[in-house]
């Protein structure tokens, strides 16, 4: 394989619900949830089931044809935007999504696109270009042109770079990969009236925040608006790979036939799987859960000495610390069996499946209390 992971220190072999199990034996409580992607944890029934079925009756058609799956799915996203002029295009990933939107926004008969300083938004050309991280971008310059980056949180910021030569702005609701970054409340509202003033397309990259992962569908709902575009990837296959790039109103733009497309997006056995997901999150009200269990890990989280705040919604949560040793901390849970991820030197993340138990957050912050009295901090 490429050396472009580094050499993995542990290899996973199975898994149930939030604990997996190595190849030498040992368990672990899987905290990070494939990084926000296993809503439902490991090989749960539903998905299990669900697949099984689907890949039993129908495994890959062409994009020539219409599959009832994909169907289904569809329209169960256009539900939950509650937009009735929602329109999906599905895909594979988080950055194939972005990537469509970013070819969309070309049909505005603009080129100029604002994005945030230490966005996500994908490792594709296109989707790089988009992505605030400058580590990411600079060792594959030269990237697309017409992209600037502002301070994410700053309107005023985002008013000096959005005109009438924009085609789109791109936003997280909450920025993950940057660790975790919550902006202030009222921040989309004000872009979603600055696109409007502008006639500028407002995409939400709802990747890591989609499908219930803070509590809510897609992560913008607390601020009332409607994008014009959604991206959404990660949590949507409940495991697989399934990404999706949804429209909304009635005035965006539309691929024409032949315009765009994927051989495997939106496949039957992926969409079999997301749907699964979607209909069990929805039985079993665990978007409820999401927002008690929210409220536990900040309070229990941050009482723990050494943590100076505990950032985001649901169960997409960054740890902050007060000095740069996230990365040994990180080290120092694996050891004793619990998966986490430091996406930078003073952050831990945690995306636990939606079906995490009471149990399971105590133990987890039990031992991460632990971790946090023996870890080097050097």
């Amino acid at each position: 394989m490429q050396g472009n992971y580094g050499v993995p220190t542990i290899t996973l072999k199975s898994g149930k619900g939030l604990v997996v199990t190595d190849i030498a034996g040992k368990r672990y409580l899987d905290f990070l949830g494939g990084i926000a992607t296993n809503v439902l944890g490991h090989a749960h029934p539903v998905i299990v089931r669900a697949v099984s079925k689907q890949i039993a009756t129908l495994g890959h058609v062409s994009n020539f044809y219409s599959h009832p799956a994909g169907i289904a799915l569809a329209a169960k996203l256009q539900e939950l935007t509650g937009d009735k002029h929602a329109r999906v295009f599905f895909c594979n990933s988080g950055a194939e999504a972005n990537e469509a939107a970013l070819k969309l926004s070309r049909k505005t008969g603009r080129s100029r696109i604002v994005a945030t300083t230490g966005s996500f938004h994908g490792r594709t050309m296109g989707a790089l270009s988009l992505t605030g991280q400058p580590s990411k971008r600079n060792p594959f310059k030269p990237l697309l042109k017409n992209v600037r980056h502002v301070t994410f949180g700053d309107i005023s910021a985002m008013r000096r770079a959005v005109n009438k030569k924009t085609a789109m702005v791109i936003v997280e609701p909450i920025m993950g990969e940057a660790g975790v970054i919550v902006p202030p409340f009222g921040y989309l509202k004000q872009l979603r009236e600055l696109c409007d003033e502008h006639g500028v397309l407002l995409v939400v990259d709802c990747v890591q925040t989609g499908i219930g992962r803070t509590g809510t569908w897609f992560g913008y709902e607390e601020e009332k608006i409607r994008p014009d575009v959604i991206t959404l990837a990660k949590g949507l296959g409940g495991g697989l790979p399934l990404g999706a790039m949804i429209t909304l109103g009635s005035d965006s733009p539309q691929f024409a036939p032949g315009e765009h497309g994927t051989t495997f997006g939106g496949n039957p056995v992926a969409a079999a799987a997301g749907l699964a997901a979607i209909e069990f999150i929805t039985k079993t009200n665990l978007l409820t859960t999401v927002k008690s269990y929210e409220k536990r890990l900040k309070i229990k989280l941050g009482a723990v000495r050494g943590v100076t705040q505990v950032r985001g919604r649901g169960l997409l949560l960054g740890i902050a610390l007060d000095g740069a040793y996230a990365k040994n901390l990180a080290a120092r849970l694996s050891d004793r069996g619990i998966l986490v991820n430091a996406p930078n030197d003073e952050t831990i993340r945690i995306a636990p499946a939606l079906i995490v138990t009471k149990v399971q957050i105590d133990k987890f912050i039990t031992i991460f209390a632990q971790c946090m009295q023996e870890v080097d901090r050097g």
